[in-house]
């Protein structure tokens, strides 16, 4: 690492020709601004010097005229005469060398001279263009044989340490990673060759080159690179693939070589490619308007195919979009190992927010389980920044370790945003109940084939005036159709509790979110899951082209309106089979509807004894304070 060190330590001295440079060209605009002032100012400078009076402007015609007048002249260059006439007046005069005239002046007393002394200006006009480009000439010859430091022109342009390397070791090991065992087990390969080579070159096997990660953002790749290094105590090389161009066309690939040949200088070690997708992207054959990008993938291809593997060098590289990496960079002996890191699954989430809860202070009341099947979707990033908004309304409301209730109100303000302390008639208040009374109604009702409701509110959030939130017992990677025909009871059965309450004329706009999601459930159940028996085991999924809406992608006109018939024939029958649940037990809702307008929200517990007909306990949630 001392070598490491001197290389980001050492000084370029062609910095300082970089700042006299800008001085001389600054000096250069200057005096192109003054250029056609700056003699008459420095005349009339004199002119002022050597008379208190302000001198008068006179023509070519005037001196002919008043020859016999003048006292003094002294011609400058640019045919600009100064001098003061026989009363004292001075002047100033634009003439036309004329020798006759001169003699004319002479013969009537007055002393005239010329001067063709240049200025200070007209000197600088003179030599500071030449001492510029002279300049810039050796200080760009310079930098293109190294200099002193063997740096060339790119370290020089762009400082000595253009790709932002981060170097050193990491304190990161797979302690520190959790929620993604089945990716720390593949990569443990690649430890094991970095700690022990020769257990590898007894079988004549051979350790991948590279590896790529990809998944979506927040699951941990780079904590991941980060956790190799660390485990095998190898020096960590860092960089993003942003880093890598630049306005000047080249500089890519100097970059490119310049952080392999630190890499090698330091071998065995991990180098760090983030975001890989901005240099890697495929090479395009009809286009050369990226020729640079194009270039330096090339120089990555090059060096990742140039060094063997027994230098020890490492290559990972992360990105979100691996369907848009060039195939020369992904074929072996180059990324020879693709990991996909998913999302975590529900255990894997537990696990994560009992690694993260390290850092904070967690009330024992807190299930860490129960938060985990309310994240689903959250990625790793995600979910410590549902631990760490928790903290922040916990300190926010004066609690001294993080509560449960913290841990809900953070997750809903992820979820649904923010809570809006909006006025709301009353009207309003009393449909929104009755609407998700009646979502809160049916998802009951299916509670067996659905997952659990966890609670319901009218508590404006965002864009939602009120909500009913389920909490999923475990992961699912499938659905039954008739759980499918369940759920889009459930979505819809808010607006049929608005029509059955309200009459059809005061239904509302409150079920746009709900409509789209049905909606888009049974779209996708018809046309990629093929669970219609109307259109079929066929994948014609709806595509979207440049901006434009295309009907349906492999589909005829005629298969694309049946698609449509039948999506309306699903939502119709979910739709009626909501409003006679909801017709049937209307007492039952408008208990539950009551209850959500006088405690606002309402926990999964309070609900299922309210559908029930047992009488609630105790009070779970208190009233909110939210303004209505």
């Amino acid at each position: 690492m001392k070598n490491v060190n001197n290389f980001f330590k050492k000084k370029d001295s062609s910095k300082l020709y970089l700042i006299i440079f800008a001085i001389l060209f600054v000096l250069l605009i200057v005096r192109i601004f003054f250029t056609g002032g700056g003699t008459n100012v420095a005349n009339t400078l004199i002119a002022n010097k050597t008379e208190k009076k302000t001198p008068i402007e006179l023509s070519f015609s005037d001196v002919l005229r008043r020859a016999n007048d003048i006292k003094t002249m002294d011609i400058q260059k640019d045919n600009v005469a100064i001098g003061t006439l026989k009363d004292g007046t001075p002047y100033r005069a634009t003439i036309t060398y004329n020798p006759e005239l001169l003699e004319k002046i002479s013969k009537n007393g007055a002393t005239v001279s010329i001067n063709n002394t240049d200025s200070l200006w007209d000197g600088v006009a003179k030599w500071l263009p030449i001492l510029v480009s002279a300049l810039f000439l050796f200080w760009l010859l310079r930098l293109m044989r190294g200099g002193n430091n063997g740096g060339g022109i790119t370290r020089s342009l762009i400082g000595q340490n253009p790709t932002k390397i981060v170097t050193g070791k990491t304190k990161t090991t797979f302690k520190d990673v959790a929620g993604i065992d089945a990716e720390k087990q593949d990569l443990m390969e690649v430890v094991e060759f970095l700690k022990n080579k020769d257990k590898f070159k007894t079988l004549g096997a051979r350790v991948p080159r590279g590896i790529l990660l990809s998944g979506e953002p927040g699951t941990g790749k780079t904590l991941l690179a980060r956790a190799v290094a660390g485990e095998a105590n190898v020096p960590f090389f860092a960089t993003s693939g942003s880093d890598f161009s630049g306005i000047i066309v080249g500089l890519g690939v100097a970059k490119i070589k310049e952080i392999f040949e630190l890499a090698k200088r330091n071998a065995p070690c991990i180098l760090f490619m983030d975001e890989i997708d901005a240099i890697g992207q495929s090479r395009s054959k009809h286009t050369i308007n990226d020729n640079d990008r194009e270039q330096t993938l090339n120089q990555l291809l090059i060096e990742m195919d140039g060094f063997s593997n027994e230098t020890g060098i490492i290559v990972i590289a992360a990105t979100n979009r691996p369907d848009m990496l060039d195939a020369a960079l992904l074929r072996p002996g180059r990324f020879d190992r693709q990991i996909n890191i998913e999302l975590p699954n529900l255990e894997g989430r537990r696990d994560i927010l009992n690694l993260h809860a390290k850092k904070y202070k967690i009330g024992e009341q807190v299930d860490m389980m129960n938060v985990a099947r309310g994240t689903t979707g959250f990625s790793g990033a995600d979910l410590e920044n549902l631990l760490n908004e928790s903290a922040l309304h916990a300190v926010r409301v004066g609690h001294k370790v993080v509560e449960q209730s913290d841990i809900e109100e953070a997750r809903d303000k992820i979820l649904m945003g923010p809570v809006k302390n909006r006025k709301m008639r009353p009207e309003d208040i009393k449909l929104t109940a009755y609407h998700e009374a009646g979502h809160a109604f049916v998802g009951t009702h299916y509670s067996d084939i659905t997952d659990p409701i966890h609670k319901a509110t009218i508590i404006p959030r965002g864009r939602a005036l009120g909500m009913v939130q389920h909490l999923p017992i475990d992961d699912k990677v499938s659905m039954r159709l008739d759980e499918i025909r369940a759920n889009l009871s459930v979505f819809l059965a808010g607006r049929a509790s608005e029509e059955i309450f309200f009459g059809a004329n005061k239904i509302t706009t409150g079920a746009e979110s709900d409509i789209a999601m049905a909606t888009q459930l049974a779209r996708r159940s018809i046309t990629m899951a093929g669970l219609s028996n109307k259109i079929g085991m066929v994948a014609v999924n709806q595509a979207q082209t440049f901006g434009q809406r295309i009907a349906l992608e492999n589909a005829s006109e005629k298969t694309a309106e049946s698609v449509d018939a039948e999506i309306r024939n699903w939502l119709d029958a979910a739709y009626k089979d909501a409003k006679t649940l909801v017709s049937k037990n209307k007492a039952t809702v408008e208990k539950l509807a009551k209850a959500l307008l006088d405690k606002e929200t309402l926990s999964g517990e309070e609900i299922r004894e309210i559908v029930s007909g047992k009488k609630t306990a105790k009070k779970v949630t208190k009233k909110s304070n939210a303004k209505k």
